[in-house]
């Protein structure tokens, strides 16, 4: 496009030239060109000379038999002003490319996910489904539970007693399923984490008879989801309970905006693994650890852990 522009202007300069030595003044060409005549002497110019200056377009064009040639010249202003248009018609040009480029690639791509978003959806459906549909059942085998322990003859029946703890691990599930799903719509708001770990302990300390329960926590308000924090803390105590020791203690403090769940279990073997999904090992609940992880992010809420033989500590640091 510039070198068509630059042909333009130098034929310009020949019809300039061609007026004047045919002394033309039909054609009105304006203050851009100017001319000049120089002696011919020994130069030799080649008919197709063009020659750009810094300010000017400037030709040589021979006089025939007269020892003189006709010097032309015109201002480049207007061809600067001609250039800088063409540039912002080219890039409108391509802006306008890249816009139409961008929307087919979003209609291209919305169109090959959404096979992929109907699947999800529906997979989500089919989880949110099952876990309601699992409500039921768990309830009444927790119904059926208490009724037979009742029964004195039952009571301490070893297989009793690995039935009711199956399906407190299946309703704990359950529950951490249910929160999950929840999380893309989760509305924070402030929350006493104290009162929230008083009311799990005092769920937990009945089961865990031998246990000793430390509790330093008398005020801690935090911007959290209240179901999710609740679950978060139960899957934490619930763990400190269940891999204790014998006559073991389970210690619940503050420091600063850090709530501290401290036990004297066996330790964690792996406590950097204790997180993913398909971790397994003894000290760990697996899948309830990986669902307390997404939650505490969901929340903005960091989590770490220590542990080594003589227990672990996990600690929640709130923003």
């Amino acid at each position: 496009m510039t070198a068509q522009l630059l042909k333009a202007e130098h034929f310009s300069l020949i019809e300039y030239a061609r007026s004047i030595k045919m002394n033309d003044t039909s054609q009105k060409f304006g203050d851009d060109f100017h001319y000049k005549y120089v002696d011919k002497g020994d130069k030799h110019i080649n008919i197709s000379n063009f020659t750009i200056t810094k300010d000017e377009f400037m030709k040589y064009i021979p006089m025939g038999y007269q020892q003189s040639y006709l010097q032309v010249f015109k201002s480049t202003k207007s061809f600067e002003v001609k250039l800088a248009q063409l540039k912002e018609r080219i890039i409108a040009i391509q802006i306008l490319l890249l816009a139409v480029f961008a929307l087919l690639s979003y209609l291209l791509a919305k169109n090959a996910l959404k096979p992929l978003q109907d699947s999800i959806e529906t997979l989500d459906k089919f989880a949110k489904d099952l876990i309601h549909d699992l409500n039921t059942p768990v309830t009444a085998m927790k119904l059926n539970i208490k009724l037979l322990e009742k029964q004195d003859v039952l009571k301490d029946v070893k297989p009793l007693l690995r039935l009711k703890k199956s399906i407190a691990t299946i309703s704990e599930l359950r529950e951490n399923l249910t929160v999950l799903l929840e999380k893309k719509t989760f509305q924070v708001t402030p929350i006493n984490v104290c009162e929230i770990v008083r009311d799990i302990t005092e769920l937990h300390q009945p089961n865990y008879p031998e246990l000793r329960f430390e509790i330093e926590c008398v005020s801690l308000v935090v911007n959290a989801h209240e179901n999710a924090l609740k679950q978060v803390l139960h899957n934490l105590i619930s763990n400190a309970c269940k891999y204790n020791k014998s006559s073991g203690y389970i210690k619940i403090y503050i420091q600063e905006r850090t709530l501290c769940i401290e036990d004297s279990g066996v330790g964690i073997k792996e406590p950097d693994l204790i997180f993913d999904r398909e971790y397994s090992a003894q000290n760990s609940s697996g899948l309830g650890l990986d669902i307390v992880k997404r939650l505490c992010d969901a929340m903005n809420i960091k989590i770490e852990v220590k542990s080594s033989e003589q227990g672990s500590c996990f600690k929640l640091l709130f923003a």
